[in-house]
């Protein structure tokens, strides 16, 4: 809005023709001037500086909004992008219908907490036709820790979802959308990321999963800021793709996270 012209403005054309010859184009031009410095330059009196500047600030200024409308306006937002429901009725109405589309959402707990399964059971969810509530979609699961079990997914398939499963073929049919990728080292986890990115937009991609983000660095070296230096790169891309997959991610414990 800094970069409106005051041609458009609507301002009276005894003080918008000053404006033009003194080269005051745009609203930036005026306000990255004093008041008084404006009356010295268009050579006019305080008065009609004032009712200028208010009349430009009004039009530019965008209107003030409230903590609840922007809490409103957000949860609309969401609403419309939709949820990946995780079938856990408490955490679904907790978050307003299950993982919000478009944003990464970070698991942390301690080991053994359950939070593999849980992103196996995600991957799941993803897959599954939308007839069932699924997305129907492709999964792309990173998984850093060699803890991914395609037995213990059709288990929990079988026990969470036994009318899709039970059909002939349907349990090859969704292990066949879930992609694994099995970095060891974090270039190697680099080189997974710059090479799926076109995958995510070729193959419906609708769930992308990292178990665990801590793995990585934990045997890397890196401490404190120099782990979240190493994992800069990395943060920024999982950010660019959840414009168009939901992305999740597992930590090994609440310590590593805060550092």
């Amino acid at each position: 809005m800094a970069n409106k012209l005051l041609s458009e403005m609507g301002l009276p054309n005894s003080i918008a023709n000053i404006f033009v010859a003194r080269n005051l184009i745009t609203a930036k031009d005026v306000f990255s001037l004093t008041e008084f410095e404006l009356m010295e330059l268009l050579d006019v009196d305080l008065a009609v500086v004032t009712s200028a500047m208010a009349h430009i600030s009004e039009i530019t200024c965008p209107p003030y909004q409230t903590a609840l409308s922007l809490l409103e306006q957000r949860g609309q937002n969401e609403n419309m992008a939709g949820h990946l429901p995780t079938s856990l009725k408490g955490l679904d109405n907790a978050l307003c219908g299950g993982l919000p589309f478009g944003v990464v959402t970070e698991l942390v707990g301690p080991a053994g907490i359950g939070k593999t399964q849980f992103c196996l059971k995600l991957s799941l969810l993803a897959s599954l036709p939308s007839s069932y509530g699924g997305l129907d979609g492709s999964v792309v699961y990173i998984d850093t820790e060699s803890k991914f079990s395609s037995r213990r997914m059709i288990e929990i398939g079988f026990h969470s979802f036994p009318e899709v499963f039970q059909t002939e073929g349907m349990a090859q049919e969704m292990a066949g959308r879930i992609l694994v990728l099995r970095p060891t080292s974090l270039s190697e986890f680099t080189d997974s990321l710059q090479k799926i990115k076109v995958s995510l937009f070729q193959h419906g991609v609708k769930l992308l999963i990292i178990d665990s983000m801590a793995a990585l660095l934990s045997g890397e070296g890196a401490q404190g800021p120099q782990r979240q230096h190493s994992l800069g790169w990395h943060i920024s891309f999982i950010n660019s793709c959840r414009i168009f997959t939901n992305s999740c991610s597992s930590d090994q414990s609440s310590e590593i996270s805060k550092s």
